[in-house]
């Protein structure tokens, strides 16, 4: 080693070199995390602010539900009342219900009664009709009997004035011939 000081220079610029390098790198790194740590920032400034739209947005819903609950608790307050109503109708017409099934059931048995006592008087009804056909045949019968006894003396008649009138005859002729 000839001369020191140039190999000290030597060594001191290597040693500068590799620190430069060392800071360099270093440097790198940093800048990467800091890219990373802005990205990382800049996500989560994105994050917020969709997070804070989206609270906004869910309080103007909650608003509204608010508002449309308030409506349905007094939609629910009025449809108490006519529900009342319809409860007291209901029950009102239940009894209506058990009034006419009741009148039904009266009807059904009165109707039954009725229609027994249409098949009683039409059986009776057919038994009279019945009775007047033999009556009626009797006495046809008897009637064809009196006519034809009728029709004998009608006969008897005639046959008797013939004789009459033959017999008249006779004594007019035999006066006349006398």
């Amino acid at each position: 080693m000839k001369n020191p000081l140039p190999t000290l220079l030597i060594v001191l610029a290597f040693g500068l070199c590799g620190l430069c390098t060392w800071q360099w790198y270093g440097q790198v790194l940093q800048r990467k995390q800091m890219t990373a740590l802005a990205q990382t920032n800049y996500d989560q400034t994105v994050a917020i602010q969709g997070y804070t739209n989206s609270i906004n947005a869910m309080d103007r819903q909650i608003a509204q539900m608010d508002a449309r609950i308030t409506e349905l608790r007094e939609t629910i307050k009025s449809n108490s009342v006519v529900i009342f109503g319809l409860r007291e109708e209901n029950n009102r017409v239940s009894l209506q219900l058990n009034e006419y099934s009741n009148a039904v059931v009266t009807l059904q048995t009165q109707i039954k009664q009725a229609n027994d006592s249409i098949l009683r008087q039409n059986e009776a009804v057919k038994s009279l009709v019945a009775e007047r056909d033999d009556f009626v045949n009797r006495l046809n019968e008897s009637i064809k009997e009196r006519n034809a006894i009728v029709e004998k003396y009608n006969e008897l008649v005639k046959h008797v004035e013939e004789m009459q009138a033959a017999q008249t005859n006779k004594t007019q002729k035999s006066k006349s011939q006398k």
